[in-house]
């Protein structure tokens, strides 16, 4: 066999990067959960790490940027990297989504309440699927030693990593980047809704004991409350704070820095696509204004790789590759999100614990 060389052509059939790595041998485990049934305007994301992969396949292996971090030689890859996409959540998808959809149908009022009560409780327990085939997957991942990361789908499938990196690690912080604070509780009646993500954490997860979400622009009023009297469990950087910052001129870095030492030391990063600025992902579900530039975040996770905190883990959801009728790699939410993936990837690998 001929040894890799990260600077030649990936090959149509080669996994993520262009990869070959096993499951069982790779340092970096992937797990792609393709599921967007809960959704609340704009459906795709179920799409996203199938066209992930394929664009994967354009991304150059040597990252400049992450060869100046600490602990970190810019090239990833060579920990070995392997994406499962999970075809039985792909099923649950399929079942899920046109239920959940008739549930937040125009005509929905003409529904008998037992029919809706009956939607949402199958919609609901699918859900309670999803989250428990992800937590046992990231639990089996975490025991063997692995880096992991959760390819979206929406936004509610990584509550199951979450479940599983508290267990296994104990006290844990989120740094959570939206445009959205998902702290609704059960919204449209379905529990385990993208929208309610971190309201299921509030409620359900003690051992999350700080979450900082990044470059929220669109919440209602009692999410606001509800992080407000959240006694800094709940903590915010409005995109209006942040772009304050920026036509300042303030220290960016500084100011950066300040906020994730206010963290745990064990941190997982949720990174919804849509914090940033919708220029790098027009096709995502829930598309707003504003939000950060693809520097911007980069800068976040420089930060981070210069930090003490260890990464114990990502997701990176509702990347959608619109409805393109070329195909899904030709997707420019695809090229980004597969950029942001290896960023997100190098990072855990550079700030995870060292014997």
């Amino acid at each position: 066999m001929t040894a890799f060389d990260p600077d030649d052509a990936a090959t149509p059939e080669s996994g993520v990067f262009g990869l070959n790595d096993s499951s069982s041998e790779a340092g970096v485990r992937l797990l792609g959960a393709p599921f967007d049934a809960t959704t609340s305007y704009r459906q795709g994301a179920a799409r996203a790490p199938q066209a992930i992969l394929k664009a994967s396949h354009q991304v150059d292996l040597f990252d400049a940027l992450m060869a100046s971090w600490p602990g970190s030689e810019g090239r990833p890859w060579q920990a070995g990297i392997a994406l499962e996409i999970d075809a039985y959540i792909a099923n649950l998808n399929a079942e899920a989504a046109p239920l959940a959809r008739s549930l937040m149908a125009s005509d929905q009022q003409a529904d008998s309440p037992q029919k809706r009560a009956g939607l949402l409780a199958r919609v609901n327990e699918i859900g309670g699927e999803v989250n428990g085939r992800v937590r046992c997957w990231t639990a089996e991942a975490l025991v063997k030693g692995a880096v992991v990361g959760i390819v979206g789908g929406d936004h509610s499938v990584p509550f199951g990593a979450f479940e599983a990196a508290s267990a296994h690690h104990g006290a844990i912080g989120i740094l959570h980047f939206d445009a959205h604070a998902d702290l609704r509780p059960a919204y449209g009646g379905l529990r385990w809704s993208h929208a309610s993500i971190f309201a299921n954490v509030r409620e359900r997860l003690p051992q999350v004991e700080a979450v900082l979400s990044v470059g929220l622009r669109d919440l209602g009023q009692k999410e606001a409350r509800t992080i407000a009297e959240s006694g800094g469990r709940l903590r915010a950087i409005h995109s209006h704070e942040w772009a304050a910052w920026r036509q300042s001129r303030a220290d960016l870095k500084a100011l950066v820095l300040e906020h994730i030492q206010s963290l745990p030391e064990k941190i997982w990063i949720s990174f919804d696509i849509d914090g940033l600025d919708p220029s790098l992902c027009p096709s995502t579900g829930t598309p707003v204004p504003g939000g950060l530039t693809w520097d911007e975040a980069s800068l976040w996770l420089t930060v981070l790789a210069e930090s003490q905190k260890e990464i114990v883990g990502f997701d990176l959801c509702e990347v959608s590759p619109g409805q393109s009728d070329g195909p899904e790699e030709d997707s420019w939410d695809a090229m980004v999100g597969a950029r942001l993936l290896y960023r997100l990837i190098g990072l855990a690998l550079a700030r995870r614990a060292r014997p």
